[in-house]
């Protein structure tokens, strides 16, 4: 089997050999063949093909290396004092309770649940399944990586600077002139998002079926889409405020389709500061399309990454990519450029699961749902900038 380093090699190989088909098959009006265009596809879909294997083996090393981690810190204090107990939510006897009452069909219900009861019904997860859901939401949810997270208890009111004071000259013995400063405030709220899934009873009560990576595993990836999408696109109505409803538009293109010059242009549209820590958000059909893009020396803009857990660049900057971004369409934000830092995750307390006894008796089939509270806001629009597609949405 190859290891990753062969992999990113041949892939760099193969990306190579596929740009000089490129030059070299096509003519003077910058056209393929159909048959060359075919065969050229055929080979961006190898090196991509390539990407997702490396991907994959990047992951089952980090799954390998947090396998082989100690299950337990070093003994340091005395033989016969006792190890602290975890308490609550964090507690073992609270983790086994909330898994055996799950399996009883919420039957068997010991009075340690009592310590996490949510007061809008059912139970708080318990601490260590929240943090492998975490975990989860982190890896399919890029926002939540790239965002800053915080736990909220209640309605959270941040502080910026709306305007900020100028300096200015003065002769000697002048009078001072004073700058005005002002200062908003963003408050950060807590919208409640839910799913539920359906479990067969047969599958409850199997001993033998992993029940708990089920439920982490299908409650993850569902909140994690529904949290990517509102993170970008949610409108602020019953649901986060999107990166794309807040954020400047920094260019428009000239016509139907993005230029390497429109990439250029919008990089240089981020106030410097931000340039730092920036990277692109984009479609996998808009990628597609940038993939092939040139610069002013006929190089490739499009780099693909050589180091592993490195995201490709563009430009330079990471470049990362996500379902949920609009494809490139006519009044339509195609990518953004910017420091996803300035987009606050507000997470409001523990997600909670409930039964439901009922709805799904006469199928044989128990039905599980997990709620969360969180919100979402991009507290500096300068922070991320937008490159939209020229035209009115829904017209040509």
């Amino acid at each position: 089997m190859a290891t990753i380093m062969e992999l990113r090699t041949k892939r760099a190989q193969l990306w190579e050999g596929a740009k000089a088909f490129l030059d070299s098959h096509t003519d003077k009006d910058g056209k393929l063949s159909a048959e060359d265009a075919a065969a050229y596809d055929k080979m961006e879909a190898d090196v991509v093909a390539l990407g997702k294997d490396i991907e994959r083996m990047e992951r089952q090393m980090a799954i390998d290396a947090e396998l082989a981690k100690p299950t337990s810190e070093p003994i340091v204090n005395k033989p016969a004092a006792k190890m602290p107990e975890k308490t609550g939510r964090a507690a073992d006897e609270y983790r086994k309770a909330m898994l055996a009452a799950i399996r009883s069909n919420f039957r068997n219900v010991s009075n340690v649940l009592q310590e996490g009861v949510d007061t809008d019904g059912g139970y708080l997860v318990p601490e260590e399944y929240d943090s492998r859901l975490i975990d989860v939401l982190n890896e399919e949810c890029i926002m939540r990586n790239l965002g800053t997270k915080i736990t909220t208890s209640g309605e959270r009111k941040i502080n910026i600077a709306a305007t900020k004071p100028a300096a200015s000259w003065i002769e000697e013995g002048g009078a001072l002139s004073f700058g005005d400063a002002t200062f908003d405030q963003i408050i950060m709220d807590a919208y409640k998002l839910h799913v539920a899934i359906k479990v067969t009873e047969e599958l409850l009560y199997d001993a033998a079926f992993n029940l708990e990576s089920y439920i982490i595993q299908q409650f993850g990836k569902a909140i994690a889409n529904a949290e990517e999408d509102a993170f970008l696109n949610g409108d602020g109505n019953h649901k986060p405020t999107g990166l794309l409803t807040t954020a400047q538009t920094g260019v428009t293109t000239s016509g139907a389709s993005i230029t390497a010059d429109d990439l250029i242009e919008l990089v240089y549209k981020l106030k410097r500061p931000y340039r730092k820590s920036a990277s692109f958000i984009v479609n996998d059909q808009t990628l597609a399309a940038i993939r092939k893009l040139k610069d002013a020396n006929q190089a490739y803009m499009w780099q693909p990454s050589y180091q592993m857990g490195e995201p490709d660049r563009l430009l330079g900057y990471p470049i990362h990519t996500t379902p949920f971004m609009p494809t490139a369409e006519a009044g339509k934000a195609a990518l953004v450029f910017g420091d996803y830092s300035y987009y606050n995750i507000g997470d409001r307390g523990a997600r909670s699961i409930q039964e439901l006894r009922e709805l799904f008796a006469g199928n044989g089939m128990i039905a599980f749902v997990m709620k969360e509270r969180v919100d979402g806001k991009l507290i500096l629009p300068e922070a991320v900038q937008m490159l939209k597609i020229k035209g009115t949405a829904g017209k040509g």
